[in-house]
Parts: structure tokens; C-alpha cells; sequence
């Protein structure tokens, strides 16, 4: 066999695309391959976050995602893709990938089975410049400390404003995956275990009743973790696009792709914290502030990142393959 077990150079591609980030890990991409030399991308309608992305912006960056890995994994075995993006408009396929001879392998490629959402406090130390440099190409990088300062206080209040609402918390929380066997019964959404936590699960003391009791110990701790992790950011990514229409969501998730591997080759840790930059009621005064502080007029904000020096993490939990495929 083949790199990843597959030898049909779509399957192939595939098998590495399905390592994109996502939100909240939802995986939304389903693969139809009922015709040759060609791959229908699909966004799955049963996975969809109605209350944290209402106009599924976030989940059509994860589809961008997912399209510039598959073009990259493809490029690996010599295979050019072109991508028809959107070509039915909102209600047919994401894109309709086409493969051709060609396809120059990516240096960034080798960070594929490394990266990682690194979604832990990091260290207190400065990016280098030259660091700084090569992750500009491919985003803002904002070091500057009061727009840093102004950016954790932002992301840790739009991030509590989520928790305390409770349609957009139940939400999260529904999405949860508590423990080893649940996480490998169902891999996506948002895995909880491991270490300490497993031990408080096991003594009924972490679970989703108590995660949507804003009273609770478990709450309240939950709560002090996440302001620790955000305050603990030496530095921001940010991708700015020059409109939001879905080409535009689609190109940010491609360099958001590029992004992480571009960090991990670096030995960053990178972690999206997007909820200032979310599209419903309780969070409109804070998405207008991060447009102030990162965007020109008419431009969108569509990724926000923490950037630093972060501890190892293990792998994020994917469906295989076969699952998110459509055959005739």
C-alpha cells in the first residue's frame, strides 16, 4: 500500500485532508467520488453550529481548510487539483476538485502529521523577529504589547460573554466528548479527557450537567482555565480578507491552513479563539471592536489566533475516512 494506506490517488489526498482543522472539530466535509478524476466536496448539513456560527462562516473557513490540504496532499503524489468553488452556488458542493497530471510538492506538506491546535497557556517569551517574519507571509502577526494587551482582554471577554449565554453554552457543551470512550465512540467535536479530568469524570464531578450549571465548581473552574489560557498569549495571528463573501471564508481557511503548518515547522503552538469575531446578538459590540483594532473599513476579520510557545498536545480525534465518503 500506499502513504496512509490507499493507493486510488483521490482516496489518497483524502486521507490527509481529513487532518484539517475545523470548528469545534465538527469535520463538516462529506467526499463524493461517484465520478472518475474528480472529487465533489460537500458540506454535511447535519453539522452545523445554528448558535456560535449562525451564517456558518467559521465551518466554510474549515471547508478552505480542507481544500488546501487535499490540493497539497495531491501535489505530493504529483497530482494537480483545480478547484470549482461554489459551482451551484450556496445550495450545491463547496467546491468540485479535478485532478490532473502535475503538482510541485510543498515544503510546508511535512508539518502535516505534526500539527496541532496547541489550546494550553504559553510561555511568557517573545516570538523572534525572524520568526515573525516567515509567519507574516502568511498572516498579520501582531506583537506589538498594548495591541497584544487589548487582544487577550478582548478574546477573554468574548469568550466569557459565550460561556454565560446559555443557548451558546448548551451548545458547546452538547458537543463535548467526556472521556476515552466517549471521545473514541464519537471522534469530533470537543474532547475532554485525560490526565486529571478523567478523574474528576469517574467521581461524577466533570460532566455536561455540571458544565451548564453557570453555579457550579466544575463552571467556575472551567471558567478560570480559560482566562489563564488567554492571558497567557504573547501574540496574536490574524487574517484579514478584503469582503466576506464565501470566496473570501474560503481563502482564509486556506491560509489559516498554511498558517499552522508554517507554525508548527517553527515549533509554535497555535490556537484559534475566534468568538470576538462571531456573528450573533450577544457578541455584535465585540466583533465591531475587533474590526477596529484589526481591520480597514469594509474589510472582515475572519481569523483570530493565539500564537506562542506551547507544550506538546496529542493528536485532535478524526473520523476515518470511509465515514465522511459518498459512493455510488
Amino acid at each position: 500500500m500506499s502513504r496512509r494506506g490507499y493507493d486510488e490517488p483521490r482516496r489518497r489526498a483524502l486521507s490527509y485532508a481529513i487532518l484539517a482543522p475545523s470548528p469545534h472539530n465538527l469535520q463538516p466535509w462529506l467526499a463524493d467520488l461517484r465520478q472518475p478524476g474528480r472529487i465533489a466536496i460537500l458540506r454535511d448539513p447535519d453539522r452545523l453550529l445554528p448558535e456560535t456560527d449562525p451564517y456558518a462562516r467559521q465551518l466554510t473557513i474549515g471547508m478552505g481548510c480542507f481544500l488546501e490540504l487535499l490540493v497539497m496532499a495531491a501535489a505530493e503524489d504529483g497530482h494537480a487539483v483545480t478547484l470549482d468553488l461554489f459551482p451551484d452556488g450556496e445550495d450545491g458542493p463547496v467546491a468540485i476538485a479535478h485532478f490532473g497530471p502535475g503538482g510541485s510538492p510543498d515544503p510546508l506538506f511535512r508539518q502535516v502529521l505534526a500539527r496541532r491546535s496547541c489550546k494550553e497557556p504559553y510561555e511568557d517569551r517573545s516570538l523572534p523577529d525572524d520568526m515573525v517574519r516567515q509567519l507574516s507571509e502568511h498572516a498579520r502577526i501582531v506583537v506589538e504589547p498594548d495591541l497584544v494587551e487589548s487582544l487577550r482582554g478582548l478574546s477573554w471577554v468574548a469568550w466569557e460573554v459565550e460561556a454565560r449565554t446559555q443557548r451558546t453554552l448548551k451548545e458547546n457543551v452538547g458537543l463535548m466528548r467526556f472521556g476515552k470512550a466517549e471521545i473514541e465512540a464519537e471522534p469530533d467535536g470537543i474532547a475532554v479527557g485525560g490526565g486529571v479530568l478523567e478523574g474528576l469524570m469517574s467521581v461524577g464531578a466533570l460532566d455536561r450537567a455540571a458544565l451548564l450549571d453557570r453555579n457550579s465548581a466544575a463552571f467556575d473552574a472551567m471558567m478560570r482555565l480559560e482566562e489563564r489560557i488567554m492571558w497567557a498569549t504573547p501574540a496574536f495571528a490574524v487574517i484579514v480578507t478584503p469582503d466576506n463573501t464565501r470566496l473570501d471564508q474560503i481563502e482564509a481557511g486556506r491560509r489559516w491552513l498554511r498558517l499552522n503548518l508554517a507554525a508548527t515547522a517553527l515549533g509554535l503552538g497555535l490556537h484559534p479563539v475566534s468568538q470576538a469575531l462571531q456573528e450573533y446578538r450577544e457578541l455584535s459590540m465585540h466583533r465591531r471592536r475587533a474590526h477596529e483594532l484589526l481591520a480597514e473599513l469594509g474589510q472582515a476579520v475572519q481569523m483570530l489566533g493565539r500564537l506562542g510557545f506551547g507544550p506538546a498536545v496529542p493528536p485532535t480525534p478524526r473520523w476515518p475516512l470511509g465515514r465522511r465518503l459518498v459512493e455510488g
